[in-house]
């Protein structure tokens, strides 16, 4: 074959190099055999090694560009190339017999191919690569949410959506799991877990796809929710499996059941719905798994209302301060209040109920925690000025404060600002749930001792580490959550009425004062008397009161009927 044909087939590889998806296909093997052919070529392979180690111990995978009948084994070519990423390809080209001998026109145009097969195969390298980058999370090795959204993107145009499910998850308490396990049990046990739910999948489009962290979505057929929850539920995964030893992994879940609707399904939508499901679950105290339905999206566009008019609201000063009276059990008289939040909007009072949690969900509600405590500072302030008899008042903070590095700061300027005497103001803080959380806590209570500024732990005995926040947080009060009270047809009553007379006991020997929140009844007002819990906050004595109402109760003759 003369010189012009060699250059026409090198050419025509050249040209359409672009036009070859990847390594299997039958149009670039045979462009490759034609050029092979033309110039005696045997074989010609490339061997990838990882790294220098595997190259030393000749670990190494293999690809065939070419290959006939009959070629040597001993009379090659062979050429090394170092990659980018620190990879070795080995570049190996035989000729059809021992005896050839290649001109020296040819072993450039050998050279030139082995350039072209260099230059594809880390085409084809970086293709995978971006690819894994794209759809890939890197350290469990699974699919991440771009992958998610493209599987969601085919459905909806194959118009088989509404076969679908989609299935949003977080595993719970997971930290907890890796400082009892180590973190990279922790990681096995994840992709364990994980791989409880990939065993339902027997569809292309099915997936299961990393968000981050310990957060996942699925995309499965609606027949195998169930089964797909009976996992999320609750299993014990084996970490280690000589000694037998397992961890119980359960979940929070959002559930999106897709069905055929009127309007067009797309892939944002299924994530927009299955999140909302996802953070009704993750939100609420009581609930593991919540459903997407309208109710929740009716839901959802008054939380993005609430969020709208929130800073409106706070600029024109809507929410106003109500007190709930704290009673002394011993004289009945007001021994002091909690400030409490409402929000009079277009004539009404908005629930707290309803605007508090949206609030939460980001950092509004530190905004809105210290208008009320300078809107409580001013109120003070004025009584002061006029003589009132002023009590101490206890005014809530978010655990969202916990994060900011300032917040003594910002507490104190607040306070001084407003000219009020730091023995009446209580910061109330409800009970963390994590180390991170409880070391921002004891940094943040310890500051406010020194300055003088109480602090109590609000419902007291719901959280997990009761015990460990008062024995290592230097507090002033414990508010003991309402649950601990016995309430009226309780069946077992005697056993709250010993928790609560141990717990009153404890506290008070560590020199703790002691309120009981949620007091409804005369029995458990007699209850908090028989043990020595002077204090009492409830609808039995009040309810939360406007501050003029509030400010009855400030004068010194006014007493609860006994």
């Amino acid at each position: 074959m003369n010189t012009n044909e060699h250059l026409t087939l090198l050419n025509k590889i050249i040209t359409q190099i672009r036009l070859y998806p990847n390594l299997n296909n039958e149009r670039f093997y045979r462009d490759i055999a034609a050029l092979c052919c033309a110039l005696r070529i045997g074989k010609a392979e490339m061997l990838g090694y990882e790294n220098e180690a595997s190259f030393h111990f000749g670990v190494y995978e293999t690809i065939s560009f070419y290959k006939c009948s009959h070629f040597s084994e001993t009379n090659f070519i062979s050429k090394r190339i170092n990659t980018v990423d620190e990879k070795i390809a080995l570049y190996n080209v035989h000729s059809l017999n021992d005896d050839q001998i290649w001109t020296d026109e040819e072993l450039e145009y050998i050279d030139t191919l082995i350039s072209l097969l260099s230059f594809f195969s880390g085409k084809q390298r970086l293709t995978q690569l971006t690819h894994k980058l794209t759809f890939y999370d890197s350290e469990l090795n699974m699919y991440n949410l771009r992958h998610f959204m493209k599987c969601a993107k085919n459905i909806c145009r194959a118009d088989k959506i509404a076969l679908y499910s989609a299935v949003r998850f977080n595993l719970r308490r997971f930290s907890v799991v890796n400082q009892h396990i180590g973190r990279e049990n922790g990681t096995m046990v994840m992709k364990k877990f994980i791989a409880l739910i990939e065993e339902l999948l027997d569809d292309e489009n099915e997936t299961v796809c990393r968000i981050g962290g310990d957060n996942f979505i699925t995309l499965i057929k609606s027949h195998k929710v169930q089964k797909v929850l009976d996992i999320l539920h609750g299993t014990g995964v084996y970490y280690d499996e000589n000694k037998k030893e397992r961890i119980f992994i359960c979940a929070t879940v959002g559930v999106y059941i897709i069905q055929n609707t009127e309007s067009v399904i797309l892939p944002t939508d299924i994530m927009d719905r299955v999140s909302l499901a996802f953070h009704l679950a993750k939100n609420a105290s009581n609930v593991d798994v919540a459903y997407f339905d309208d109710a929740l999206l009716a839901r959802n566009k008054r939380n993005n209302d609430i969020s709208a008019q929130f800073p409106k609201a706070l600029e024109e000063r809507e929410f106003l301060v109500y007190y709930q009276p704290k009673v002394a059990i011993n004289g009945r008289y007001v021994a002091g209040a909690e400030a409490l939040c409402r929000w009079l909007h277009n004539g009404k009072l908005v629930s707290p109920a309803e605007f508090i949690p949206v609030l939460e969900q980001g950092r509004d509600i530190c905004k809105l925690d210290f208008y009320m405590l300078d809107a409580v500072c001013k109120d003070i302030r004025r009584w002061l000025d006029s003589g009132k008899n002023v009590v101490r008042i206890s005014v809530n903070l978010s655990r969202r404060h916990l994060s900011d590095m300032d917040l003594l700061e910002h507490i104190v300027d607040i306070v001084d600002r407003n000219n009020v005497p730091h023995e009446y103001i209580e910061i109330e803080l409800t009970e963390t749930t994590t180390d991170v959380e409880f070391k921002d806590l004891k940094r943040t209570i310890s500051g406010l001792q020194k300055t003088g500024i109480s602090t109590s732990v609000d419902d007291f005995g719901v959280g997990y580490s009761s015990l460990n926040l008062i024995k290592e947080i230097p507090w002033n009060v414990l508010k003991l959550d309402r649950s601990l009270l016995p309430a009226e047809n309780e069946e077992n009553p005697i056993q709250k009425s010993v928790m609560f007379k141990y717990i009153v006991a404890m506290a008070q020997e560590m020199g703790l004062e002691c309120i009981a929140e949620g007091v409804e009844t005369k029995e458990q007002v007699q209850l908090l008397a028989d043990n020595n819990c002077n204090l009492a906050q409830g609808f039995y004595f009040d309810r939360p009161l406007p501050v003029e109402e509030f400010e009855t109760r400030l004068e010194k003759d006014y007493i609860y009927d006994k």
